[in-house]
Order: C-alpha cells, then sequence, then structure tokens
C-alpha cells in the first residue's frame, strides 16, 4: 500500500491511496478458497470447484465483497499510519479499479485540530464545603418528628377530632349492591388528611369508639371496578378505636426508630444528608466554572463540518427565515461546544479514562431509583434505543473527565454557612434563567423540536464512526 498525503494546510486533507495489482489479487484469491468449501456446483464435489468456475458464476460478488473490506482496511490503516483522527465521516473517490487491475482511490478527510491541554492541570475553580450549624441539624430532626406523629389512647367516651386517628371496619354498597373489594377490616385514617375518599373524613369528626357510623362518598376515577367510577358508595362504618396524637420525645430510641445507633449518630447523619444536598448542587457549580475556563482555551481552528452540524441541532424546527437570522449566533454557540468537546476528549484521551458497562447500569439504576413505578418503561426505553444508551455513556464520560480535571485542578476552597450556599445557588439558578430567556427570545418563533442540551460534541476517530453527543446535567 502507497499512501500519499496531500494538500497539507489545514484541517482538510486528500489521502491517495494505491493497493497494488497483486496484493488485490491476492485478497481475491482468499475470498475464493473461503467460498469454495461452501458452495455446491453440479459435477463437483465440495471444496474441488475450480477458480475459474467460481469466477463465472461468483466473480462480480466476491469482488463487491473483497472491495468493501480493502477500502475499510487500507483507509483505517491509512489514517492511523499518518495520525490522522477524522472529524465526521472521511469521503472516498474511487479512481481505479477492478478484476486484476490495481486499486486507487482518495480518502477525503477533514482532521481534528491539534488541542492543547497542558493548562487544564492548573485550571482555577471555587471549591465549597458547607458548615451545618447543630441548630440547622436540630430543626431538621423536629420536621421528621412533627411528620410521624405518635398516638396515644383515649377514654371510650372520647370524640374523634381532626388530627386524631380513627381505626374501623366497614362494609360499602352501591345502590344497595356489594362490589369487589368493597370491605376493609382494621382500616386507620388520620383525620383531616382526606387520603382515603374526597370528604370521607370529615363525615367521621364526633363518632367514638364501638360507634356504628354511615357515610357516603363518591367512588374516583382510578377506581378498579370502572362501571362504579363517579357513583355514591354508601360505607357502613364500625369504629373500633379512636386515637390522639402525642408529641414525638426525640431520644435514642426515636434515632434508633430511623434506623440511627443513638440520637448522637441520627444528628450526624442529618447532618451528613443536608451537607450533601448542597454538595451536589455547588459541585456541578464548580464544574460549570471548569467549562467556562475551557471556553477561554484557544484551538487555532475548528472543523466546518461539525460547526455546520451541531447548528443544525441548535436551529431544529426553527424557520428558514430565522435560522437565516441568527446563523452567525448559532455557529459562534455551535463553535465554542465542539471546541469544549475536543479539549475534554483530548483530556480524556490522554488520561485514559474509559467508561465500564458497570457504570453505565449503575447509571440506569439511579434514574430508575428517580422514577419509582416507572422502572420498566425506563428500561424498555434503554434496552429498544441504542443512541440513548451512548448518550448516557457521553454523560458518564463527560463526568469522569471533569473529575479528573477538578483533581489535577486548583481548587479555591471555601468552608460556607448554609445561607451562603442558599444565596450562592439562588443568584446561579436566577442567572441560568436570564441566560434561558434570552435563548427563547432568539427562539420565539420556534414550532416544533427541542433544543439539546449538550455543553460537549465527541467524535470518534475511526473511518466510518458515527458521531456521539455528550451532555453534561447543568
Amino acid at each position: 500500500m502507497k499512501v500519499t498525503v496531500e494538500n497539507k494546510k489545514g484541517l482538510n486533507k486528500d489521502l491517495k491511496i494505491l493497493i497494488d495489482k497483486e496484493t488485490m489479487n491476492s485478497y481475491m484469491d482468499e475470498k475464493y478458497e473461503e467460498i469454495k468449501g461452501t458452495v455446491n456446483i453440479k459435477g463437483f464435489r465440495p471444496g474441488k470447484v475450480p477458480k475459474e468456475v467460481l469466477k463465472r458464476q461468483f466473480g462480480k460478488a466476491v469482488f463487491g465483497e473483497v472491495l468493501d473490506k480493502v477500502l475499510k482496511d487500507t483507509s483505517t490503516k491509512a489514517l492511523e499510519e499518518n495520525k490522522i483522527k477524522p472529524a465526521g465521516q472521511p469521503k472516498l473517490d474511487l479512481k481505479t479499479y477492478g478484476e486484476d487491475k490495481e486499486l486507487e482511490y482518495v480518502l477525503s478527510v477533514t482532521e481534528l485540530p491539534k488541542v492543547d491541554i497542558k493548562s487544564l492541570e492548573n485550571i482555577k475553580f471555587d471549591q465549597y464545603t458547607v458548615k451545618i450549624d447543630d441548630s440547622e441539624t436540630d430543626k431538621k430532626i423536629q420536621e421528621i418528628a412533627k411528620n410521624q406523629p405518635n398516638f396515644k389512647d383515649t377514654k371510650p367516651e372520647t370524640k374523634a377530632k381532626e388530627g386524631d386517628l380513627v381505626a374501623l371496619d366497614y362494609k360499602a354498597t352501591v345502590d344497595g349492591k356489594e362490589f369487589k373489594g368493597n370491605e376493609g377490616k382494621n382500616t386507620q385514617l388520620t383525620l383531616g388528611k382526606d387520603l382515603f375518599l374526597k370528604g370521607f373524613d370529615k363525615q367521621l369528626i364526633g363518632v367514638k369508639k364501638d360507634d356504628e357510623k354511615i357515610v357516603e362518598a363518591i367512588l374516583p376515577e382510578n377506581f378498579p371496578e370502572k362501571e362504579l367510577v363517579n357513583k355514591k358508595a354508601k360505607f357502613i362504618c364500625k369504629i373500633l378505636d379512636v386515637k390522639q396524637p402525642e408529641e414525638v420525645k426525640i431520644d435514642d430510641r426515636f434515632a434508633k426508630n430511623l434506623g440511627a445507633k443513638d440520637l448522637k449518630d441520627l444528628k450526624s447523619l442529618i447532618s451528613r444528608q443536608i451537607n450533601d444536598e448542597y454538595k451536589n448542587s455547588l459541585d456541578q457549580l464548580s464544574k460549570n466554572q471548569i467549562l467556562k475556563e475551557i471556553e477561554k482555551i484557544k484551538v487555532e481552528e475548528v472543523p466546518e463540518n461539525l460547526i455546520q452540524e451541531e447548528v443544525k441541532i441548535l436551529s431544529q424546527g426553527m424557520p428558514e427565515d430565522e435560522i437565516k437570522k441568527n446563523m452567525k449566533t448559532f455557529e459562534e454557540k455551535a463553535k465554542t461546544r465542539i471546541k469544549t468537546g475536543l479539549i475534554l476528549n483530548e483530556f480524556g484521551e490522554k488520561n485514559q479514562i474509559k467508561v465500564s458497562e458497570v457504570e453505565i447500569q449503575n447509571e440506569v439504576q439511579k434514574q430508575l431509583r428517580m422514577m419509582p413505578g416507572q422502572e420498566k418503561m425506563v428500561m424498555d426505553f434503554y434496552q429498544k434505543n441504542p443512541s440513548a444508551v451512548a448518550s448516557l455513556r457521553g454523560t458518564v464520560y463527560e463526568e469522569k473527565i471533569l473529575n479528573l480535571i477538578k483533581e489535577k485542578g486548583k481548587a479555591n476552597k471555601k468552608e460556607i454557612s448554609k445561607s451562603e450556599a442558599e444565596k450562592i445557588l439562588k443568584e446561579a439558578h436566577q442567572h441560568s434563567n436570564d441566560h434561558k430567556k434570552n435563548d427563547s427570545k432568539k427562539k420565539s418563533q420556534v414550532k416544533t423540536g427541542k433544543e439539546k442540551k449538550s455543553s460537549t460534541k465527541t467524535v470518534k476517530s475511526k473511518p466510518g464512526a458515527k458521531k456521539t453527543k455528550k451532555v453534561s446535567k447543568k
């Protein structure tokens, strides 16, 4: 194989590739040997069919397969030997080809630019830790206690009021007829919460132990027996008990009921929990700072084909006249995103960052926990959409890169109070909303489609490979 690199200026290059006739013939012979043992031709034993007979019957098909294989193998090798990483799919132009001929073709490729990532090791950013006062921890524990009321027994003549716990057996009918699931045993209701059926609780106010009470309520839209939806049901209720709420005592026993060793341990766990609530958001602010610093790093030239592809994503769903009107803004934004992606990718490759299947599964599990009751839908989505898995892989990859940059960078460590953390996050949220409003003004005439919020764009460097997006959570 002979490779000549032409048009060496800039990112666009042409690789003239020549494969001599002898090499092409050896590929053909190898293929004929491969199919010799698999074809059945009348008059010949399996594996004994002469090459000339195979050529007459299968020559065109064999040459087509061989040509595809040679183009794939040699184009990959030519790029690797010349250390060229293509930005997107190279274009291939066949010049000379055919059976018993040499193969000559030109591979036109846009190369990924060289990126200097040395400055990433000295990148500066703010790193926050939140100091949680004991008063904040105590306040949180009191809230938990308030939401876990304890009930005490009452005298038989005590009448139920709002906030009390009423235990009852009931039997229901609609139009005098019983229905499936019409009975309940030892059903417990906290009056005033209205968690059973709308208006049911109020009718139990004033009942006492051993009373019988008839309650009427409308069966809801989600009632299992569809023919009874929105019909009035009559409930004959036997009151088993009435209990009154009492203040929960915050002590070691209370802490143990919540899974802690004792009250001291519970305070430690709650303090850590409050800290974690702010840590994730503050860590994301640090990463956003890093991304802003990365945007300042100079890249001599950004591939035009990648810019135009990103512009298509940014302007998705917009009318043509609006796209033309905002083209300059789109191109600047696209260029920034791609440049950031190139820098992150280079850093990831240099530091041999990989994403394992276990990490992908962990990310899927995280999403499942965030969507209780919809686990099957989420799993089906990822199983049926390989592109969604690729996007997830990109997210994890970017997250690992940013974490490593943080480790290597120069953190300006700040210990702040909970109120300071809230102020910082509020300001960041406001700034983000203002930025979104400005974007939405520019896209006011969008009728369909949604903008993909990707902060980076990765490009696989193998010829023929598809481009994938990575989205950073902001």
